[in-house]
């Protein structure tokens, strides 16, 4: 597991038994992004870590955009763990 911080988000990367995932965490508000173990499948947007599917994506640019949407920031602003920054297709 990693994590980073920067203007008060919060992300964690992490390696599941079957996925890997990506969690914002800003203000209480969280977003996650999840992929399968392999990282060939679709990127899969969540309310939070075990939460809701809200949407699936082929590139990870698309589900980071997504995330920020949730977290009321910019894409640009999401910090991005060294590990996951090979996420998506």
């Amino acid at each position: 597991m990693s994590s980073v911080e920067a203007d008060g988000i919060v992300a964690t990367y992490e390696e599941r038994e079957t996925e890997r995932l990506l969690t914002f965490e800003r203000d209480g508000r969280t977003a996650a992004v999840a992929q399968n173990l392999e990282g060939y499948a679709m990127l899969k947007v969540r309310t939070a870590a075990d939460g809701d599917e809200l949407e699936r994506y082929y590139g990870f640019d698309m589900a980071l955009d997504h995330a920020a949407e949730r977290l009321g920031v910019s894409v640009h602003d999401l910090p991005v763990p060294e590990d996951a920054a090979d996420m998506g297709m």
